[in-house]
């Protein structure tokens, strides 16, 4: 399964989600609402980055019949 398209959801959040989050209330954590909304988006890209690369086949260890990384 290819999930790279995952790696657009960021992009398309903080392109397309910016615009209707842009107020200064509600503050959230002690942030104006965009603030915040683009500080989440950090650590959510990271974890879907981490995810795109885990199930990407390309990226997987092969061993062959010795246990052996090659």
């Amino acid at each position: 399964m290819n999930l790279r398209w995952l790696a657009t959801l960021p992009f398309i959040a903080i392109l397309l989600g910016t615009p209707f989050v842009n107020r200064v209330e509600p503050i959230v954590f002690g942030m104006p609402l965009v603030l915040a909304w683009l500080a989440a988006w950090l650590p959510i890209s990271a974890l879907i980055m981490c995810v795109i690369y885990l199930r990407d086949p390309a990226n997987r260890i092969e061993q062959n019949d010795t246990g052996i990384q090659s």
